[in-house]
């Protein structure tokens, strides 16, 4: 069976194709764009992981280098191994996407599978890779309450594109992933990913204003197709209620589950909810021996901080530390925190608390990109650490995970249209942020503390960022509140994490993720104020600390100079098999990059080695002059006369009869290997040889 849907959407056709190619899977598809074509599975286990409170949910993004025509990676085994940061970032994102649409109550293992299977250089996979996971799991037998529908958006002539190429986006620098669902007549967002230069709020709501149209249009072709070949779903036990047990919870804990949970610090609470939840397992298994009846503990506290949190929100603007809904954390912020980085920073916010350092490289040290869709470098890297201490924990310490991944790209992506470009800072850029305390919005506080590192280093961005995190409370009737800079039980249990970063002229990158099934234009443009408004506090706190970035450079961080050759005459710098820019590199102690241009950078650690090297390639590279006088160095002799090196790498023959001015049977009777002799550049030939004269010289002192 083979079932073909097409849609025009952004002057291209998108066409899904159900066929039985993955026919074990519960649900499969394929959608293809251009000629990018992907292949969407998703499978179910058949019954619910046992002993879970959340929904097992994995999804994997696998990019196949054949798609690109390619045969990529490592040396010595030529095949894919551990996705790219670049594949991870887009399974966090379909795994976003599609988490909110299944049931609470839905405790089934799921693994959704996208693989990239061709690639056309202009279409980016993972716009359909969200498509086909809403695709695969609307027509399979998993219970999905609805499809979600997803769009590229970007900028041209200031004027907004269906999703753009790749040469477009780089151009329009505006980047923005918006999923929306479909709600009666109106569509309601359910994840946004966006990057760009600095877009005012205003910008942002005619972006979605301008997608709604075409997010109907995808919605309902996937209700089309779901109405045609999906498969009835499964249906789910609702879990048992024991009107008793829950009694019985209620009675004991009284109002002391408000009172752990509401107060103002991390420590304290989780401390107060750890001893309740004991003293409450305790006491039921004193009550209940040995029926097993503890295990409804921990299902049963979720659902009633879940409704402390939104009925103090929104009855009371209440929040467990007692702040205003609007109110942001004390902040405490610091530069120039340790003695031998290039730069660093300290960001507080609360209990949360982050260090960023910087690092200065030369332009060889930059980041060699090699993926299915990217081939390149890249010179500016933030990176995210988040280790186990920092929330209290325990655990193995592996090296990042998708988390420290995502969130590591994302302020990376906030800093990146404000560092200075190449030409004018010539300097490869690392930014690690160490998490050293967590209580929420870690990666909003990495994009300040990052900031303040560049700034403290004396990098020209063009201007600070500051990021923030906001959460919702909503019911069923529609009422809702915003909260401004959300902690743990806000993020955990509310029902949004809306991540914003930006700088005083604008936004610079979004994360918006929902657990409701979507928000609408309202609370959109609300957060979106809510934001601004925090994020400009931030921004006046760390402009009074480092109004500008300091003038000079750090005193450890190396110093590049730049000079620029003929590029005929790069092959002389470098020498036979590298032998000459070998050597300056070893007894000048520098680094040296060379581009095709004839552009040559030498960074040192020390001013005085970087001028050594550049005097060495400025004689290098010299033009010599008939007329012109030096002191060189005998270097071979022949029968018919002998070299002597005037500059380095440079060398010119004096003829025997030039050697005297008296006739010369051997050449060893004037000179020998390695005497520093005066000579005189007599003649440059048509081909660059020069003639030399040590004659001359004794004539002229006559």
């Amino acid at each position: 069976m083979t079932e073909k849907f097409k849609l025009n959407i952004g002057d291209k056709d998108l066409i899904v194709e159900i066929n039985d190619l993955a026919e074990q899977a519960a649900g499969s598809c394929m959608v293809r764009y251009g000629d990018t074509v992907v292949l969407a599975t998703a499978v179910m286990a058949k019954l619910p992981r046992e002993g879970v409170d959340f929904f097992p949910l994995t999804v994997e993004y696998e990019e196949r280098f054949y798609a690109a025509g390619k045969i990529l990676g490592s040396r010595f085994i030529r095949r894919e191994s551990r996705p790219s940061d670049e594949a991870i970032i887009t399974a966090r994102a379909i795994d976003r996407a599609i988490r909110p649409r299944f049931p609470e109550i839905f405790h089934n293992e799921v693994q959704v599978v996208i693989t990239c299977l061709s690639w056309d250089g202009e279409n980016d996979p993972d716009f359909m890779g969200i498509l086909g996971a809403s695709i695969a799991l609307g027509i399979s037998n998993i219970p999905w309450t609805s499809p979600i529908a997803p769009l590229r958006i970007g900028r041209s002539n200031d004027k907004f594109i269906i999703n753009p190429t790749y040469d477009e986006r780089k151009k329009g620098k505006f980047d923005m992933v918006l999923v929306g669902i479909q709600k009666k007549d109106d569509s309601l967002i359910n994840m946004i990913e966006m990057e760009g230069d600095e877009s005012q709020e205003s910008a942002i709501l005619e972006a979605y204003d301008f997608a709604k149209p075409y997010l109907k249009k995808l919605a309902d072709f996937q209700n089309e197709i779901i109405k045609k070949v999906g498969k009835k779903k499964e249906a789910i036990k609702e879990p048992q209620t024991d009107r008793d047990l829950e009694k019985e919870f209620k009675d004991f804990l009284g109002d002391k589950l408000e009172k752990s949970l509401f107060q103002v610090k991390k420590t304290d609470r989780d401390n107060a909810l750890g001893e309740l939840e004991s003293n409450l397992a305790y006491f039921i298994e004193g009550k209940f021996p040995g029926l097993g009846k503890t295990k409804y503990i921990k299902r049963f506290l979720e659902k009633e901080i879940t409704r402390l949190v939104h009925e103090n929100a929104l009855r009371n603007n209440k929040r467990p530390d007692g702040r205003k809904l609007d109110e942001v954390r004390e902040i405490k912020i610091e530069a120039g925190v340790l003695p031998r980085t290039h730069g660093s920073g300290i960001f507080i916010r609360g209990e949360t608390k982050a260090l960023s350092i910087l690092t200065l490289g030369t332009p060889s040290d930059v980041r060699l990109l090699e993926g299915m869709e990217i081939r390149g470098k890249k010179r500016f890297m933030h990176h995210y650490n988040f280790p186990p201490n920092s929330s209290g924990e325990i655990k193995p310490m592996r090296g990042p995970g998708r988390r420290e991944i995502g969130h590591g790209m994302l302020a990376e992506k906030a800093l990146l249209p404000l560092v200075p470009g190449f030409e004018e800072f010539p300097y490869t850029m690392r930014v690690v942020t160490e998490i050293l305390s967590s209580n929420g919005s870690t990666s909003m506080s990495s994009v300040s503390a990052a900031s303040i590192a560049l700034m403290d280093a004396g990098v020209p961005i063009k201007s600070p960022a500051a990021g923030i995190s906001l959460g919702l409370m909503s019911d069923e009737n529609g009422n809702y509140k915003i909260l401004t800079d959300i902690q743990g039980p806000e993020d955990h249990y509310g029902d949004m994490d809306f991540k914003v970063a930006g700088t005083k002229k604008g936004i610079t990158a979004i994360q918006l993720d929902v657990k409701i099934a979507g928000i609408g234009e309202e609370i959109f443009k609300n957060a979106l104020e809510a934001a601004k408004i925090a994020r400009l506090q931030i921004l006046d706190k760390i402009e009074k600390l480092l109004p500008e970035p300091r003038p000079e450079l750090s005193p450890w961080a190396p110093r590049i100079f730049t000079l620029q050759i003929k590029p005929d005459k790069i092959r002389e710098v470098i020498g036979p098999g590298g032998k000459m820019i070998n050597e300056i590199i070893e007894k000048c102690e520098v680094s040296i990059d060379i581009e095709d241009t004839g552009r040559v950078f030498v960074t040192a650690e020390k001013e005085e080695a970087a001028k050594k090297a550049i005097e060495w390639i400025n004689n290098i590279t010299r033009e010599v002059v008939v007329g012109e006088i030096f002191q060189g160095k005998v270097k071979r002799i022949l029968n018919f006369g002998a070299f002597v090196e005037i500059l380095p790498g440079q060398e010119g023959m004096v003829h025997i009869s030039q050697l005297a001015n008296r006739r010369v049977e051997r050449v060893e009777d004037v000179v020998n290997i390695g005497d520093i002799v005066p000579v005189k550049v007599i003649a440059i030939d048509e081909q660059g040889r020069i003639n030399l004269s040590i004659k001359e010289i004794g004539n002229e002192s006559r």
